[in-house]
């Protein structure tokens, strides 16, 4: 069984569980995936399969080359494929379902985060500024970054403003609410990284 599925992610809603309690979730279309290639170590040095998104909306203008990677799995071209640990039997073609993740149980979504572009310290790195009485003039600033005689040189590593998000993230541990097979729907409790519309990664916990 393959150990994970390729989804995007919907955006957040909300439901009340067994105990009357009103839970935030996430919504993630995950799946339907098709492995298009199994890797072994014998022939690849590690054991993994690739597996791809069906989306509703087929690739266009695909090259030979990569046309001729499909065929052996009998799916068409698809745009977004990834790589996953598999245990038990699998082969080129089969279908993967969001259906392999069961309500309880507690997955890790990886996803890209929202990018906010430049940013300063006081919202990238949480510093508190200074004053903001009348005659102050040190409000959002980053202060002093380093000594002048010695070591002369600004520290690598110092928190400093500049491109915020845009990174990759992992969230764990979070648990299945429902898993809805006939809508290819996954419902997460609280949230996961990305925009609404980005590609996530969803792996067995």
């Amino acid at each position: 069984m393959v150990a994970g599925l390729i989804g995007k992610k919907l955006g957040m809603t909300q439901a009340f569980d067994a105990a009357g309690r009103v839970v935030p979730l996430t919504v993630i279309k995950a799946g339907p995936c098709t492995v298009i290639q199994k890797k072994t170590k014998a022939q690849d040095g590690y054991d993994a399969v690739q597996i791809g998104l069906v989306e509703e909306r087929p690739t266009r203008k695909t090259p030979k080359a990569q046309q001729g990677h499909f065929v052996k799995s009998g799916s068409p071209v698809l745009r977004v494929l990834r790589e996953f640990a598999f245990d038990g039997e699998t082969k080129e073609g089969d279908q993967v379902f969001v259906d392999i993740f069961q309500a309880g149980e507690t997955i890790h979504v990886t996803g890209t985060s929202k990018g906010k572009g430049f940013q300063g310290v006081v919202k990238r790195h949480h510093f508190a500024g200074g004053d903001e009485a009348h005659g102050s003039m040190f409000h959002r600033a980053p202060g002093s970054i380093g000594a002048s005689s010695y070591p002369s040189r600004v520290i690598k590593g110092l928190r400093m403003g500049g491109r915020m998000g845009g990174d990759r993230v992992t969230v764990r541990n979070l648990k299945v609410f429902e898993a809805d097979k006939e809508n290819n729907l996954l419902m997460v409790e609280g949230p996961v990284p990305g925009p609404n519309g980005s590609y996530v990664l969803i792996t067995k916990g």
